[in-house]
C-alpha cells in the first residue's frame, strides 16, 4: 500500500494514499453540499499528498472533483427542495464569467491579504448568523422579483470571482447571501447555492484544462467519491430542513476561521 501506483495522471501516490483522498473527497463532499466549505477538507489533503512542486496541478485537479460533487449535489436539491430558476440562472452565469476571471488572475492577486480580508468576513458572518437564531428558519424575501435577481447577480460575480482564485468557503459565504441579505430559508438556500457553485467551479475548471494542469486519473477517481458524499449531503439537508443545515454552516464557519487563522500564524 505504500509503493508508488505508478499510474499515469495519479502524480506517484500510493494506494494508501488514494484511498485517504477518496474518502476525503466523500466527505467534502456531503460537506459542501449542506452548507459549503467542503474545499476546507478536500483542497489540504491534496495538498498534503501531492507532490510540492505540483501545487497547480492540485488546485486544478480539485476544481474537477468539486465540479463533479456540486453538479450532483444540485441534482439531488432540484428533485427535492423548489429552486427559483429564474433569478438561479442569472446569477450562475454572471458567477461562472466571475470564477474564470478569478483564474486567470489568480497569480497577481496579494494571498495574504486575501486571507485576512475573508478570515474577517467569516468572523462577521458566523457572528451575524449566531446572534440571529430564527435567520434562514423560514424563507422572509426582502425584495421584488427583478431586484432579488439583481443582488444575486451582483453577489454571484463578486462570490464568482473569489472561487476562481481558489478561495476557501465560497458555498458557504453564497448560502450566506442568499440568507443573510436575499431572505432564503437554510434550505433553499443551499440548494440554489449549489447550481451557482457548479458555474463558479466550471468557470475555474476551464482555466486550468486549458493551461494543461490537472491529474486526469485522479481527478475522475475522486469526482465519483466526492459526488457520492454530494448526494449524501443533499439527502441529509433536504431531509433534515433549516435548523440542521444552519448549526453545520455555522460549524463550517467556525472551522475555517480556525483554518484561515492557523495559515495566518503560521506565515504559509
Amino acid at each position: 500500500m505504500f509503493t508508488a501506483l505508478g499510474w499515469p495522471g495519479f502524480a506517484d501516490l500510493t494506494l494508501a494514499g488514494l484511498v485517504f483522498l477518496c474518502c476525503a473527497a466523500f466527505l467534502a463532499g456531503a460537506v459542501d453540499a449542506i452548507v459549503g466549505g467542503g474545499g476546507l477538507i478536500q483542497l489540504p489533503a491534496m495538498l498534503l499528498l501531492v507532490p510540492g512542486g505540483n501545487i497547480i496541478y492540485s488546485l486544478g485537479t480539485n476544481k474537477l472533483a468539486a465540479v463533479a460533487g456540486t453538479t450532483a449535489a444540485a441534482w439531488t436539491y432540484a428533485k427535492r427542495t423548489p429552486v427559483p430558476w429564474r433569478s438561479a440562472l442569472p446569477m450562475a452565469a454572471v458567477a461562472f464569467l466571475g470564477a474564470l476571471g478569478g483564474a486567470v488572475f489568480a497569480a497577481s492577486l496579494p494571498q495574504t491579504v486575501l486571507t485576512v480580508v475573508v478570515l474577517v468576513a467569516l468572523v462577521g458572518v458566523g457572528i451575524y448568523t449566531w446572534r440571529k437564531p430564527d435567520l434562514g428558519s423560514v424563507a422572509a424575501p426582502r425584495f421584488g422579483p427583478v431586484q432579488q435577481t439583481w443582488v444575486m447577480v451582483a453577489g454571484g460575480l463578486v462570490i464568482g470571482f473569489y472561487d476562481g482564485i481558489a478561495g476557501p468557503g465560497t458555498g458557504s459565504f453564497l448560502v450566506f447571501l442568499l440568507v443573510g441579505l436575499v431572505g432564503f430559508a437554510f434550505v433553499g438556500a443551499s440548494a440554489t447555492a449549489k447550481i451557482v457553485n457548479v458555474a463558479t467551479n466550471l468557470g475555474a475548471l476551464l482555466f486550468f484544462i486549458a493551461a494543461g494542469k490537472i491529474l486526469w486519473g485522479l481527478a475522475l477517481v475522486m469526482a465519483v467519491s466526492n459526488a457520492s458524499g454530494s448526494v449524501l449531503g443533499a439527502a441529509l439537508a433536504s431531509s433534515r430542513g433549516s435548523v440542521f443545515v444552519r448549526k453545520v454552516f455555522l460549524t463550517v464557519v467556525v472551522a475555517l476561521v480556525a483554518s484561515l487563522g492557523w495559515k495566518l500564524a503560521s506565515g504559509l
